[in-house]
């Protein structure tokens, strides 16, 4: 396996790294008390491509790979977790199902837009008592002529309120369980797509979570993504991808706690000595340097299964798996470093604390990673 970048990888992940460090770090602290949308820093990403990065030119992107989208995401996330899951949201649940399901046609209207960030995209699939039971869709969408009329409600939908299209997951057959899921391309402005509310959530405060409901809305019959009944084949796929994503933004959540536990570990001083003297505190700091970079490794490893066109489904499992729980670690160990301070907001290690959790509940919390890990291990021994 070769481990180096490509020039191009390394020069999106530099670009990240750039705007994030020059116009992400106070944007970070400033949402975070605000809860508002970073709406300046989104747009300019769209100018820089970066939120179109897998996308190819022919369609408005950069034309890069998986690779290089979660050496961006990881680099937002560093400063600001909220833009680096709104970029994740947007890329890898919104654009990529209509790149990798979606007709010409389909990909011709939307994803030009997508990509400059004109069209901020989110994927609808959770519901009030279908969240890691995603085949238990009660939403509905009956054809009538050239048309699917839906109804139904979806929860915790990361961009929600801000988006302009909505891959929307809804049953077409209930019958026929998982295999009656169809899925499609909805535009927000419809008449019946409805925002019903926006959740107070512990962290990623300025990436809006939506509860959506639909009320006879009308979605053009061309709208379909695939053909009726591969919803569920559509959103495990996309699943994989935006797995890649959270590992990612995970794995900048946990940089970011080492980077400002390194920092004060040599500042702080107890009983005249600095805290990184101390075999305890540095410890600690081994360990985070050790996850953070397997955490890495696993989800560039994901990535480059992406890529390659390789079934990714373990492997995407595993670094979302791992790199959640290593955010949670980092984060815990940042603020304990931190002592008193870490628990104020006079350190940004809080936030990273409130921010890390999250990763190990959606896109699948961390008992379904494992139990799809478990799956492809059991059958493959």
């Amino acid at each position: 396996m070769d481990l180096e970048l490509t020039e191009a990888q390394r020069e999106a992940r530099d670009v990240a790294r750039r705007f994030a460090r020059e116009k992400l770090d106070r944007v970070g602290i400033e949402v975070d008390r605000t809860h508002q949308f970073p709406r300046a820093a989104i747009e300019e990403l769209g100018k820089l491509g970066m939120l179109g990065i897998f996308i190819p030119q022919e369609y408005g992107g950069s034309g890069l790979d998986n690779v290089a989208y979660a050496l961006v995401i990881e680099e937002l996330s560093v400063e600001c977790a909220s833009t680096g899951v709104i970029v994740s949201a947007h890329s890898s649940l919104g654009s990529w199902p209509i790149l990798g399901a979606g007709s010409e046609a389909q990909r011709l209207r939307y994803l030009p837009k997508m990509a400059s960030g004109e069209w901020l995209g989110c994927f609808a699939l959770t519901e009030p008592q279908a969240g890691s039971d995603a085949a238990g869709q009660k939403t509905r969408a009956v054809r009538d002529g050239d048309f699917y009329v839906v109804n139904g409600t979806k929860n915790f939908i990361t961009n929600g309120p801000e988006a302009a299209i909505c891959i929307l997951f809804a049953n077409t057959a209930p019958d026929q369980g998982h295999h009656g899921i169809s899925a499609f391309i909805v535009e927000t402005s419809s008449p019946g797509f409805n925002v019903v509310r926006t959740e107070d959530k512990m962290g990623i405060h300025a990436a809006h979570s939506a509860q959506l409901s639909f009320s006879d809305l009308r979605v053009p019959a061309e709208n379909l993504l695939g053909s009726e009944g591969e919803g569920f084949k559509i959103a495990m796929k996309t699943l994989d991808g935006g797995r890649i994503g959270i590992a990612a933004q995970a794995v900048g959540i946990a940089r970011a706690a080492l980077e400002a536990s390194l920092k004060y570990a040599h500042e702080r001083k107890t009983f005249g000595n600095p805290l990184a003297s101390y075999q305890a505190i540095q410890w600690k700091l081994a360990d985070m340097a050790v996850e953070v970079d397997a955490a890495r490794l696993l989800t560039l490893q994901a990535a480059s299964l992406k890529d390659r066109g390789e079934p990714c489904t373990k492997q995407s499992a595993m670094a979302k798996l791992f790199a959640a729980e290593t955010a949670m670690k980092a984060a815990t160990e940042a603020v304990q470093i931190h002592g008193g301070y870490g628990y104020t907001k006079q350190f940004k290690v809080e936030r990273f604390f409130r921010d890390a959790k999250i990763t190990e509940i959606y896109e699948g919390t961390s008992e379904i990673q494992r139990l799809v890990i478990s799956g492809h291990v059991l059958r493959n021994r």
